[in-house]
């Protein structure tokens, strides 16, 4: 049957538990072994607690469900079924309480314990059941601090490392020490592209362990290794380069990460980012609990570390800038970039000013790594077959796609069209999907620089009266409903704009050429 689900909470050793004197327990029965943990204490007097078990209790019971008449033969046949049901439903230990019912523990159970190999605790009268789940609870909060404080520590030293010389490398030694075992990364081709720490010999703890507990099956994998003529060193490194290429992307559907164990060393492996290729590959004599939190982190820092490194965008961009600074054509550049056509988007962001972490997030969320930074407008040039979507926080503007050699004519066109989308106050707006006009034959800069000129003699509250007086075609009462003061403000006020502006506010274009600054202006 399937091997049962514990729950996802960190184990106590039993041997903690049993070192806790208040508690006064003590181990009559089964194997001492100092690796047995529990996750939880459950308290059951059914004569068959199977369903009520997860897996990994240490299961309390004063015995009020053990038949009363049965005889000693009865009593052997009665706890080899209790006890089967037990260990089938994955408990790691049972408790056996005192008083009220029993004064000491019976022998057959004693014995039925050590035929199943479970342990078995003798809990004192003085000792409630409440009293053990709280123990359990109090050790399992100090496990959980425990690992919180590892995978803490474990994360900063990763992220230190990433940002020294050789960081990968620096990164696969602190894993490997985090571990204490060994860590690889392999290459596209699943070559060993680096490692650190101590590589794998096959002679963890759990291997004897195993061996012990399961003498047939650890002959049978010594057999088939020396049949083979290989090392269990060799054997770990085989295994983990197999479970290294289970998770190398290959199409929908394949796992981001995966664990195995091979001549008793745990081995797990996790893919690089989408599509890279890398993988890397942990091999550990033993799992202790957050190894895969901090093998998690370690693979997102090496994520970044090679996502350049693979895809080659880092250097062709770096020699398209070079080519271009000694005198390329932007044609002649272009393919380094990418093949295909090419979108120009100008984005405003919503809080001034931009910083470049907020510009290069616009960047990829765009998916494009093409990112300029200006004073009040990012430039991004995304590849033809991206269609941009509206961006929160963001106002875009996007040209109509362009080869290489129309790249300047495309940022004049990205230029307009955020224009646009500020005067429409709409999150983006294309190139092209609107009627021509004759605005569009004015670049941004010079239009901004006459609206401010022009309208340097208003105020704010002028400003914002004017442009709402001109929207509702001169209407005293509108304006004065749509600002909410009384008309005579509005007509005082439209007065004195037209003192300051020095100019006749009947006169239609005088009034057309107001709308047009007030519209690019607002900027």
């Amino acid at each position: 049957m399937p091997d049962p689900a514990v729950p996802p909470t960190p184990p106590v050793a039993l041997s903690a538990l049993l070192a806790r004197e208040d508690l006064g327990l003590r181990q009559i029965a089964g194997p001492k072994d100092t690796n047995t943990v529990i996750h939880w204490a459950h308290t059951s007097e059914m004569a068959d607690p199977y369903p009520y078990l997860l897996g990994g209790e240490l299961l309390l019971s004063a015995g009020v469900h053990i038949p009363e008449a049965a005889g000693s033969g009865s009593l052997g046949d009665y706890f080899d079924d209790y006890l089967s049901r037990i260990v089938a439903a994955g408990g790691a230990a049972l408790g056996f309480g005192l008083a009220p019912v029993h004064d000491t523990v019976p022998r057959a159970l004693v014995e039925a314990c050590d035929t199943y190999g479970l342990p078995l605790l003798e809990v004192p009268p003085q000792t409630t059941f409440s009293g053990v789940a709280r123990a359990v609870w109090q050790l399992m909060a100090q496990a959980r601090h425990a690992e919180l404080r590892r995978v803490t520590e474990a994360q900063q030293s990763l992220a230190a490392a990433a940002s020294r010389p050789d960081p990968v490398r620096a990164v696969l030694r602190q894993l490997a020490q985090r571990i204490g075992g060994w860590a690889v990364l392999y290459g596209p081709e699943g070559a060993e592209s680096a490692s650190a720490g101590r590589a794998p010999d096959g002679q963890g703890p759990e291997a004897a362990s195993a061996g012990r507990a399961a003498e047939a099956t650890a002959a049978g994998r010594a057999a088939e290794i020396a049949a083979a003529g290989r090392e269990p060193g060799d054997v770990v490194r085989g295994a983990l380069a197999e479970l290294a290429a289970v998770v190398r992307p290959s199409g929908p559907g394949t796992p981001t990460s995966a664990t195995d164990t091979a001549a008793g060393t745990h081995l797990a492996a996790y893919a690089l980012g989408a599509g890279q290729g890398f993988v890397l590959g942990v091999a550990a004599p033993h799992r202790d609990t957050g190894d895969h939190t901090i093998a998690s982190v370690a693979a997102v820092l090496l994520s970044l570390l090679t996502g350049e490194h693979q895809s080659g965008s880092g250097a062709a961009r770096s020699s398209a800038l070079v080519r271009l600074l000694l005198g390329a054509e932007p044609e002649a550049v272009a393919p380094l970039l990418g093949s295909g056509g090419w979108l120009v988007v100008h984005g405003s962001p919503d809080a001034q000013p931009c910083d470049p972490v907020a510009a290069a997030a616009l960047g990829a969320a765009l998916g494009s790594p093409l990112v300029d930074l200006a004073r009040d407008v990012v430039r991004v040039l995304v590849p033809a077959d991206r269609e941009p979507a509206p961006q929160p926080g963001w106002t875009l503007g996007v040209s109509a796609p362009a080869t290489a050699r129309d790249w300047p004519a495309a940022d004049t066109q990205a230029a307009r069209a955020l224009s646009r989308a500020r005067a429409t106050r709409a999150p983006l707006h294309r190139h092209g999907t609107h009627r021509p006009a004759l605005t569009d034959l004015l670049s941004p800069g010079e239009a901004e620089a006459h609206a401010r000129a022009l309208l340097a003699p208003l105020t704010p509250p002028l400003a914002e009266t004017l442009r709402t007086w001109l929207s509702l075609h001169g209407s005293w009462d509108r304006t004065a409903v749509a600002l909410a003061v009384h008309r005579n403000t509005v007509r005082q006020r439209i007065a004195r704009c037209a003192a300051l502006l020095g100019t006749d506010l009947d006169d239609p274009d005088v009034r057309m050429e107001l709308w047009f600054a007030l519209r690019h202006g607002e900027r």
